[in-house]
């Protein structure tokens, strides 16, 4: 039976022709828009985490501590939320760092008749403390601090890049979805057509009794072909995509997110679209009503 319902399918898409072939594309098109949007948001978020992994909120003191005094500071910050470690920095090592950034020129820093620079505490984020509202709320707390005299760093540039990737994600559902009706309404128009080819035959069945799931589920079976070839071809035209425009953009990419190399989609992300393809031809087929429909 389920041969048989297979052949039919087949057979409907092949006399469905020009149209069975512009639902395909257009399944294409819509699954690729919204795999390409999702390839780049997935590397986008990325980028997001690699940096949260590098914030540093520094808190500059009024004045360094005693050496005594320094790890009950240290273990007061350490004991805030969103606080993952804390490092004391002290004038002396701030300054040899400036000597090295400063490298031939460190004779500079050398000839200043005391030491400019602020002893300081080097805070490194949790996961929850490098979100918008974490961050906020441990800077107040680091704020508060009798000790504090100025807080330095924050993640505003990560969370702007964070927006960038939610409304990528935005766009590429919006014009997925955009598409993915008009594919849909393309497999209806296309299984519309079949009905009318075949309405005879239908009627014939009908009347010997055929159940009308047996009646259509060629039908049915027609649009998820049609929807799992649309899908086919979206996940090979990004693979396409990706290893012709991947290696060029990859030094872009480093410089500018901090990225090695680009991500391919993952295989459950690559099942979704092929599962999504084929119910969108799925539905475009069960919708179709042709004339001699009851």
């Amino acid at each position: 039976m389920l041969g048989f319902l297979i052949g039919e399918a087949v057979r409907d898409l092949r006399r469905a022709g020009r149209v069975a072939v512009a639902a395909i594309l257009l399944i294409t098109l819509s699954l690729a828009a919204l795999g390409g949007f999702w390839l780049v948001s997935t590397n986008v978020g990325q980028a997001v985490a690699h940096w949260r992994d590098r914030v540093r909120v520094i808190v500059y003191l009024k004045r360094e501590p005693a050496p005594t005094d320094v790890q009950p500071l240290v273990e007061r910050v350490q004991a805030m939320p969103g606080v993952a470690t804390v490092r004391f920095v002290s004038k002396s090592e701030a300054l040899g760092t400036l000597k090295q950034v400063l490298g031939k020129d460190a004779s500079v820093a050398e000839q200043l008749p005391t030491n400019p620079l602020p002893s300081s505490l080097e805070v490194t984020l949790t996961e929850d403390g490098a979100t918008p509202d974490g961050a906020r709320a441990l800077i107040a707390r680091l704020s508060a601090l009798s000790e504090a005299d100025d807080i330095g760093g924050g993640i505003d540039w990560i969370e702007r890049l964070a927006r960038g990737q939610r409304l990528l994600e935005v766009i590429g559902l919006s014009v997925g979805a955009v598409l993915a009706l008009a594919a849909i309404l393309t497999v209806t128009t296309a299984t519309t057509l079949v009905l009318h080819l075949r309405r005879q035959e239908l009627e014939i069945m009908r009347l010997v009794g055929a159940p009308e799931l047996v009646v259509r589920m060629p039908l049915l079976l027609q649009g998820m072909l049609q929807g799992l070839l649309g899908a086919v071809m979206a996940i090979w035209a990004l693979i396409v995509v990706y290893t012709v425009a991947g290696p060029r953009l990859e030094p872009l990419v480093s410089q500018t997110l901090g990225l090695e190399r680009l991500t391919f989609l993952k295989t459950q992300t690559v099942v979704v679209l092929m599962f999504a393809g084929t119910m969108l031809g799925g539905c475009g087929g069960w919708l179709a009503r042709g004339r001699s429909e009851p």
